[in-house]
C-alpha cells in the first residue's frame, strides 16, 4: 500500500469489509456514459483468453477490470478495499461468510448480476477440468479438493462450500478461519459471469461481456481493442471519457514514437532508454510512482539440474553476484529500488514488508558469489541463459545481470540472455515448463497482502508458482497466517514463511519497481493505481 497505509485486518466477532465513500466517482447520476472522446493506450496481447479464472497476467488483467467490478474495489490512490458489488460480506466466525449483493446491477448484455453469477463462476474457476490458471485462489472454499483433487478426476462439479440463498445472497464455507478473505475479493479471479459465457462459450471469448465501467466494442486480436463506457453500469466509476482504444504494440520504442508523434496518448510500457529522458521529451507529462510490483529471477526447480543441493548453493551464489544498486542507477534511472525481500514497500512494515529480509543473499558481494558457485559445482551445463519476453523492455537490465554474473565470475561468456518473442510466446513457455534455465518473472499484486505476495507465488501447487517450489514448512506457515485474527501475529507469520525463501533461494529478489507512464498532450487526469494500471475511467480527452 501507498503513504503508509494498510488493510483492516478484522478483529471483531463479525468481520465485515467496511463500505467506503469511494473517492473515484464520477459521471451522471442516471449512469449515462461519458461523451468525452476516445483515448488510445498501449497494450500487449493477453496470454490467455479473457477468462477471469484464466487471468493471471498484466495485459490481460487490465481489460478484466475494465469490462468488470467484483464485490470489492481497492481505491486507485490508497488501495484500500471497499464494497464494491457487495452490499455486505460478513462472518461470525471468519470462516462461514454472507455474501448480500446491491440489487439491480446488469451486465453489459443487459442480464442481471445475481449471487448465482458469481457461484458459477468460482465453480467454473475451480474445476479442473476446465484448467484455469487461477483454480487455486478458491481452494479455500470447502470442496475444492472434490472439484480440483491432487490428482485424478474431480468427483463432483460443484463447490460443497458455496450456497446460493436467495437472488442477491449467497453463503461461503471456507475449510479454515480466513480473517482477511473479504479484502482478496477485488482480484479478478472472483468476478461474476453472465449466463452467456455458458450457454455461448465461444461467443464470450470473441467478446468478452462483463458488469464494469466499460463494455468490449470491437477487438481485433493482436492489433487493437476498442472499449466504451457501459451505460447502464451501476458503479461510482463511471468513465469521464468516450472510451479507451488498446492498442498492441510488440515493440516498446514503436509505442514511445507513437506517444510523441501525438499517434497514442498513453504509454505505461516505457523501455529502459525512454525512461531516462520521458520527463523532458513529454515536458513534464510524466509520472515515476511507488507500486505494488517487485521484479525477480526465477529458476526452474523442476529441472533435475536446479534442484540439487549443489544448485541450492549456485543459485544463492548467482544473487550475490548481481550488482542491483548499480543497475538501478543506470539501466532504471532510478525508477526502480533494490530488493531486499520478497513483497513490496507500498505494504509498509505494519502490512510485511521488511527491509533487509533477504540479507547477505541480496547484496553484492562478487567474491563469496565466485566461491558458492564454485563450492555448489558451477553453472549446470556450463552456461547460464536468462530467458525474456522480447516485446518488454528487458533486455538491457537482462544484458546487465548477466555482465555483471560474468565479471563477478571472470567469465564473460558464461551468462546471456535468451530473448523469446512475444509476452504471450514466453508466459506459455514457462507454463510448458520447457525452459532450461532462469527466466525473467515479476509480480504485481492483486491485492494489496504480504499474503498475495507469497502465496500464489510459493506454496505447492501455487497458481503463480512458476519455479515449481515446494517446501511444506512455508504451505503450514502461510496457512497459519491466513487463519490468524491479530495483524501484528499473522504478519509475523507470513514473514516465518518469507525467511525460508533465503535459504532455498527458488527465486531471485532483483528490485521493486516503480509504476511508470507518459501521456500526450490530448489527455488530462492520467494516474497510475498502486497496481501501477492507468486509472482509465479518470481520463480525460482534451
Amino acid at each position: 500500500m501507498i503513504a503508509g497505509t494498510s488493510l483492516r485486518w478484522a478483529t471483531a466477532a463479525v468481520a465485515t469489509v467496511a463500505v467506503l465513500t469511494a473517492g473515484c466517482s464520477s459521471g451522471s447520476s442516471d449512469g449515462s456514459a461519458s461523451s468525452g472522446g476516445t483515448v488510445t493506450a498501449w497494450w500487449a496481447d493477453p496470454q490467455n483468453p479473457l477468462e477471469p479464472a484464466n487471468t493471471n497476467e498484466v495485459s490481460g488483467g487490465a481489460v478484466l477490470n475494465m469490462i468488470f467490478t467484483g464485490l470489492v474495489q481497492y481505491d486507485p490512490k490508497t488501495s484500500e478495499p471497499s464494497n464494491a458489488n457487495a452490499e455486505s460480506i460478513t462472518s461470525d466466525d471468519q470462516q462461514n461468510w454472507t455474501v448480500k449483493l446491491k440489487p439491480g446491477w446488469k451486465f453489459s448484455d443487459g442480464t442481471t448480476v445475481t449471487a448465482k453469477s458469481y457461484v458459477d463462476a468460482w465453480n467454473y474457476g475451480a474445476l479442473s477440468t476446465n484448467k484455469q490458471l487461477n483454480s487455486f485462489f478458491f481452494s479455500y472454499i470447502q470442496g475444492y479438493d472434490q472439484v480440483s483433487p491432487a490428482s485424478g478426476e474431480p468427483t463432483t462439479q460443484t463447490m460443497s462450500g458455496l450456497k446460493v440463498v436467495d437472488t442477491n445472497t449467497f453463503t461461503v464455507a471456507l475449510t479454515q478461519k480466513f480473517s482477511t478473505w473479504p479484502a482478496t475479493l477485488g482480484y479478478s479471479a472472483y468476478f461474476p459471469l453472465p449466463a452467456s459465457f455458458f450457454s455461448d462459450h465461444a461467443a464470450y471469448l470473441n467478446k468478452p461481456i462483463g458488469n464494469g465501467p466499460y463494455k468490449i466494442s470491437s477487438w481485433a486480436k493482436s492489433q487493437q481493442m476498442e472499449l466504451r463506457p457501459f451505460s447502464g453500469y451501476s458503479g461510482p466509476d463511471k468513465p469521464k471519457n468516450g472510451g479507451i482504444d488498446l492498442k498492441v504494440y510488440t515493440d516498446p520504442s514503436a509505442a514511445y514514437a507513437d506517444l510523441q508523434a501525438g499517434n497514442l496518448d498513453i504509454d505505461n510500457n516505457l523501455s529502459n532508454s525512454a525512461l531516462k529522458t520521458a520527463e523532458s521529451d513529454l515536458n513534464g507529462r510524466f509520472l515515476n510512482t511507488p507500486a505494488g510490483i517487485i521484479q525477480t529471477l526465477s529458476f526452474p526447480l523442476y529441472q533435475p539440474q536446479w534442484s540439487t543441493p549443489g544448485a541450492q548453493m549456485v543459485r544463492q551464489g548467482i544473487s550475490m553476484a548481481i550488482d542491483r544498486p548499480t543497475i538501478a542507477k543506470v539501466v532504471f534511472s532510478n525508477t526502480t529500488t533494490p530488493a531486499t525481500d520478497w513483497t513490496s514497500p507500498v505494504l509498509g512494515e505494519a502490512g510485511g514488508y521488511k527491509e533487509g529480509l533477504c540479507g547477505e543473499l541480496c547484496t553484492y558481494n562478487p567474491a563469496k558469489a565466485k566461491q558458492l558457485i564454485e563450492e555448489g559445482g558451477g553453472i549446470p551445463g556450463g552456461k547460464l541463459t536468462i530467458s525474456y519476453n522480447a516485446d518488454g523492455p528487458h533486455k538491457e537490465w537482462v544484458d546487465a545481470v548477466c555482465n555483471s554474473i560474468n565479471n563477478a565470475l571472470n567469465n564473460t561468456k558464461l551468462c546471456v540472455g535468451n530473448p523469446v518473442g512475444t509476452f504471450a510466446d514466453f508466459r506459455n513457455q514457462i507454463a510448458a515448463k520447457t525452459l532450461t534455465g532462469p527466466f525473467r518473472t515479476g509480480w504485481q499484486m492483486d491485492y494489496p497482502l504480504i499474503q498475495n505476495f507469497l502465496q500464489p507465488v510459493y506454496t505447492t501447487g501455487g497458481s503463480s508458482n512458476n519455479s515449481g517450489y515446494k517446501n511444506a514448512q512455508f504451505d503450514s506457515l502461510v496457512n497459519q497466517a491466513n487463519a490468524n485474527p491479530d495483524k501484528s501475529a499473522a504478519v509475523g507469520q507470513f514473514q516465518d514463511a518469507e525467511k525460508l525463501l533465503v535459504s532455498d533461494v527458488p527465486v531471485i529478489p532483483l528490485w521493486y519497481q516503480n509504476g511508470t507512464v507518459g501521456w500526450s498532450s490530448d489527455v488530462d487526469n492520467v494516474t497510475l493505481n498502486p497496481f501501477s494500471v492507468p486509472v482509465y475511467t479518470q481520463i480525460t480527452k482534451k
